[in-house]
């Protein structure tokens, strides 16, 4: 997205539109409801674009495992035993050619309102994600769906070795599948698996517990876990081959970009060799990977070719620490230092379906507190930004649904409505009114933090300068509290500060010659400014002989242009 930096909002499809109130723990979807895609209407879409988003991140299309009975429509049930919540895990995926049943008004009709949806989100001026697991499949897959000529996965494979370079899945020859689940249900009977699979969390044995994802079964891409024989990559297996086509299935739909679910999970060679393949035909699809481990991210975007990476253990453990108070801002400095070549390739974010709820009991309790987070976030280089849906208007999560018990989470699992985008979305009407103050003053912020990231050129696609080396020790500006940087685009100067304190302070800044140097930007002995957040215009002294001196409000920041 050329002049653009990317702003992601992500959206629990299943749990967006939905506006039943009903939300009784561990309900079927007759009880609980469940959005569908059809909900996501143009003044939605608007809406969404409204808050300063240039793509939206559809989580949970494509079908998957769930309790709920589609067998009138062609689908098997599962049963109920390997599937978590009555909804199911949207990466536990049972049909990887097909969207989930849940989510169509008209089941029969499910890829076609799912094809509407990319028109309709593409002529709303934002650009379609969806997710694709390639590490495990729901144990129950099977594709109804899948185009004339493709073949199932597993299909062919030799369940009688544990390991073959041409197998889909792992086997564990002569033990069935057991260990601490309770694989019986009243109505279905036993659920039965022999020989076992190795389970998606990488257990290649036949008694995965509770902790385990042993609703999922992993995929083989040619590593020999079992026999520990190596890496089989030639000739290509055909785990590749068939997750090649899934991709170039869904591009062929329209969607902008893949957000891939524990990519390192899935060998490096294998995305070094699909994703060039798939931008060949596709050269505009963006490919995100979940990544967690910093000596793989060089891997995976040199050799794996991918796009993005989630700044996940640096950036967003380091903000969350601070802002709970167990990290000093200094330590900020360092997060951006170690992927400093590679910066423009992190996605950054303070929420995520798998992270807790900033305003949970058990992140900061108070929304608010993450603003000077966000601010960083967002506004320290031009890399993509992602937002949780609800994140934006201070959202708990702390419901106790079902599978997923009170944690801090809005539940992947369970069939629910979120309150605060029940109230907001108010049946597509956004009308605000049955949002109280805090809320709608949250949201504001967002809106207004987020839409400065591409109205500012000097955050889009500007130098950025970090003031901290040279304000430690200040005696009016504490390091562990404060963070300040510039960005600076052509004759554009933003002078950004913010505050992790509880209570408003008054800060001096020093900036350093180097930073003029650097930014070739002319001392000012008096200067006009206007703080972007707030409008306010504020004179300041912008030199590297004295210090700028700057009022902060609690939690917050600004951030001052200058021309110069």
């Amino acid at each position: 997205m050329e002049n653009k930096k990317i702003i992601i909002y992500q959206v629990f499809t299943r749990l967006f539109g939905n506006s039943e109130v009903c939300n009784e723990r561990d309900g079927s979807i007759e009880e609980n409801g469940c959005g569908k895609m059809n909900d996501f209407s143009d003044k939605v879409l608007q809406a969404i674009k409204d808050l300063g988003a240039t793509h939206i991140w559809y989580t949970g299309l494509i079908a998957h495992a769930s309790q709920t009975d589609y067998s009138a429509y062609g689908i098997a049930r599962n049963h109920p035993s390997v599937v978590k919540g009555k909804a199911g895990s949207p990466y536990a995926i049972r049909d990887y050619y097909d969207i989930d049943p849940d989510l169509a008004v008209d089941v029969t009709q499910r890829m076609a309102e799912f094809e509407a949806l990319v028109k309709r989100t593409h002529a709303n001026g934002l650009k379609v994600i969806m997710d694709f697991v390639p590490n495990h499949v729901a144990r129950q897959y099977h594709s109804y769906a899948k185009p004339e000529g493709i073949k199932d996965l597993g299909e062919g494979d030799d369940n009688t070795v544990g390991f073959d370079a041409d197998n889909n899945f792992y086997y564990i020859p002569g033990h069935p599948l057991e260990g601490e689940i309770d694989f019986y249900d009243p109505e279905l009977g036993w659920y039965t698996e022999n020989p076992a699979k190795a389970t998606g969390n990488d257990r290649f044995d036949a008694y995965p517990n509770e902790t385990d994802w042993y609703e999922t079964v992993k995929l083989n891409y040619g590593i020999d876990y079992v026999g520990h024989s190596g890496n089989h990559f030639q000739p290509v297996p055909d785990t590749w081959k068939k997750m090649k086509d899934i991709v170039l299935f869904w591009a062929s739909k329209g969607i902008d970009g893949l957000r891939c679910d524990m990519a390192e999970m899935v060998p490096c060679e294998f995305w070094g060799w699909m994703i060039p393949q798939i931008k060949q035909v596709y050269p505009d699809l963006i490919f995100i990977a979940e990544v967690y481990n910093p000596n793989e991210y060089r891997n995976y975007l040199y050799k794996g070719k991918f796009d993005y990476l989630y700044d996940k253990v640096g950036l967003y453990d380091t903000l969350r620490a601070l802002v709970c108070g167990y990290a000093s801002a200094s330590a900020i400095t360092g997060c951006w230092q170690q992927v400093s070549d590679i910066q423009s390739h992190m996605l950054n974010f303070l929420e995520n379906h798998d992270e807790q709820r900033i305003a949970s009991d058990f992140f900061a309790g108070n929304p608010q507190k993450a603003f000077p987070a966000l601010l960083v976030s967002a506004c320290m280089n031009t890399n993509p930004m992602m937002i949780y849906f609800g994140q934006e208007l201070g959202e708990e999560g702390m419901d106790c649904e079902g599978f997923s018990g009170k944690d801090g989470r809005t539940t992947i699992f369970d069939y629910w409505s979120i309150d605060t985008i029940r109230r907001w979305n108010n049946h597509g009407q956004f009308n605000d009114h049955l949002l109280n103050g805090r809320e709608k003053e949250i949201r504001k912020y967002y809106q207004r933090v987020l839409n400065l990231c591409n109205n500012e050129k000097a955050i889009v696609k500007g130098s950025f300068f970090d003031l901290m080396y040279a304000n430690k020790g200040g005696w009016m500006f504490n390091e562990h509290r404060q963070f300040a940087f510039l960005r600076k685009y052509k004759k554009e100067l933003l002078f950004i500060v913010v505050n992790f304190d509880e209570a408003p302070v008054h800060v001096s800044v020093n900036v350093p010659q180097h930073a003029f140097d650097c930014l070739q930007i002319t001392p000012m002995e008096i200067c006009q400014s206007r703080d972007l957040l707030t409008d306010a215009v504020e004179m300041l002294s912008f030199t590297p002989v004295k210090p700028v001196s700057v009022d902060l409000p609690a939690w917050g920041g600004k951030i001052l242009k200058i021309k110069c």
